[in-house]
């Protein structure tokens, strides 16, 4: 697998994990009673993107060095034979 390949299955990878992290500790303003005037009142109140980041950028890590084990085992080899 070249680097290119690489590059963009983890980019998808990371993408993924990202949408999966996104809503965790997600605390709306209705929940603390304390609504900023002409707002959502589901309008996150810290988001938290720098440190969802870094752990999404963790777990994609984690998760690619997985598959490329797995893909260096010969996991998926039933799957190219054409």
């Amino acid at each position: 697998m070249g680097l290119l390949t690489s590059f963009a299955i983890f980019f998808i990878i990371w993408w993924v994990v990202l949408f999966v992290t996104l809503p965790f500790g997600v605390r709306g303003q209705w929940e603390d009673g304390d609504s900023a005037a002409g707002t959502e009142p589901g309008a996150p109140i810290t988001s938290k993107v720098g440190k969802k980041f870094l752990i999404t950028t963790i777990i994609s890590i984690l998760v690619f060095i997985s598959f490329r084990i797995a893909l260096a085992l010969g996991a998926f080899d039933s799957f190219t034979s054409v």
